[in-house]
């Protein structure tokens, strides 16, 4: 039995309208960014988190998204958990003032 929609399109013919090729989502779990990698692009970096990844072409127009580029992303990760670290720091000093 195949659903039919209110449109009278099967969920197929229904997602397929949702498809888009030569993109893909960014991994970040927090950001999910479409991004769209020029042709030959080898890596992207995501204009919304910062994470860079590396780009495999799976055929002429068809991008994936092999991995991240360590070094950017490490960066950023050490970044944010320096930020952290120095905000856990400043509460601490708060509540002692107190």
């Amino acid at each position: 039995m195949v659903d039919i929609d209110k449109e009278g399109k099967s969920t197929a013919e229904s997602l397929r309208a949702t498809r888009t090729y030569g993109k893909f989502r960014c991994h970040n779990p927090t950001c999910m960014e479409r991004l769209e990698p020029k042709k030959g692009d080898k890596t992207i970096k995501c204009p919304t988190c910062g994470m860079e990844f590396r780009v495999a072409w799976v055929k002429d127009g068809f991008p994936r998204a092999r991995g991240p580029v360590w070094e950017v992303n490490k960066k950023i990760a050490e970044e944010a958990f320096a930020r952290k670290m120095k905000e856990k720091e400043q509460e601490e000093k708060a509540k002692e003032g107190k």
